[in-house]
């Protein structure tokens, strides 16, 4: 193991669950270190076993790991790694968790409702971690649901940066799909400098999952290229609707931006066959082969994480990486 050393005897280790491998692989080269050899299986029944190939003793762990399906596995992987580190007398634990499970749990909608996302920081925290990092949040209270420092990393740099080269800024316009993301749609359009906003009116049915009616379009779309965003994707079933609302707008085209591509079926097929132009999204969650299609662009996050753990590390200013216009290369 290649360990970055500080301030005398102070090491920071990277160590990866068995979730998404290259992403942490990437995240490890931009550090210009390599993981923490681990030894982990499954059991005949289920139960997982973790166990790190060296020691240690006093340093900084930064505990990686995506949660796609299964992500209940994933989840209790990674909370049985920060355990057996814990154990392992490592000084500090960080969580760098780039999709929070249990995200879109984080409130009563009804009564006799889980707060989902409050229990699994509460779950990190009992594990032993001392620190979480994630990276666009579903909304920023899950910050107060850990007790301890959170980063909360914003992949809004590394996407509308892109985004800029694709498009005429002088005819964009940013599009929310719903008014629960106006915030984040103004910190887009100040980033593609000033563009109009716009956002898709829908319902849903709070006692039916992964569905929602986008029903039409408030603002000036007609004529316009419209940046759809989002901070995740799941079935593709609202987006791809919020798509259709937009072109009977009058929309010239539609990009879709998104930072998680969770993407369970029949999502890809929903986004290709949805009229978008493209769908850009980052590696937060391994997509496979056979959940890719034309349209779609991903972009690693894996520079982004990288310059915020050697923050942390450093014990700079993780703020500093999205102050004024600073681009995330």
């Amino acid at each position: 193991m290649s360990e970055i050393t500080a301030r005398g005897e102070k090491k920071l280790v990277l160590a990866s669950g068995r979730a998404h491998p290259e992403l942490a692989e990437e995240i490890a080269a931009a550090l210009g270190t390599e993981l923490l050899p681990i030894s982990a299986y499954d059991f005949a029944n289920g139960e997982i076993y973790v166990r790190s190939g060296e020691s240690v003793r006093g340093t900084d762990v930064f505990v990686i790991q995506a949660h796609p399906a299964p992500l209940n596995n994933w989840l209790m992987e990674q909370l049985i790694m920060i355990d057996s580190l814990k154990r392992a007398s490592a000084k500090r634990i960080t969580v760098v968790s780039p999709f929070y499970p249990y995200a879109r749990q984080d409130k009563k909608g009804r009564g006799r409702e889980p707060i989902s996302a409050r229990l699994v920081a509460d779950l990190y925290k009992t594990a032993g971690a001392n620190r979480l990092m994630s990276v666009d949040l579903h909304t920023s209270q899950i910050q107060g649901f850990f007790d301890g420092p959170v980063d909360h990393l914003m992949a809004i740099p590394l996407l509308a940066d892109y985004i800029r080269t694709r498009v005429d800024a002088d005819n964009v316009t940013v599009v929310s799909p719903d008014t629960g993301r106006v915030r984040v749609a103004e910190q887009w359009a100040e980033r593609l400098g000033g563009s109009p906003l716009a956002f898709v009116h829908k319902s849903r049915d709070l006692t039916v999952p992964n569905q929602a009616v986008s029903k039409q379009v408030v603002g000036q779309v007609e004529g316009r290229t419209c940046v759809l965003i989002d901070d995740m994707i799941d079935t593709g079933g609202t987006i791809s609707g919020a798509v259709q609302v937009l072109k009977n707008a009058g929309a010239k085209d539609v990009i879709i931006a998104a930072t998680h591509a969770v993407f369970s079926d029949p999502a890809a097929r929903r986004l290709s066959e949805s009229g978008a132009r493209e769908v850009v999204v980052t590696n937060t969650l391994p997509i496979p082969s056979e959940k890719r299609f034309p349209q779609l662009t991903v972009l690693s996050i894996a520079p982004l994480i990288a310059r915020a753990i050697r923050e942390v590390f450093d014990d700079g200013s993780v703020t500093s990486l999205f102050d004024g216009n600073a681009r995330v290369d």
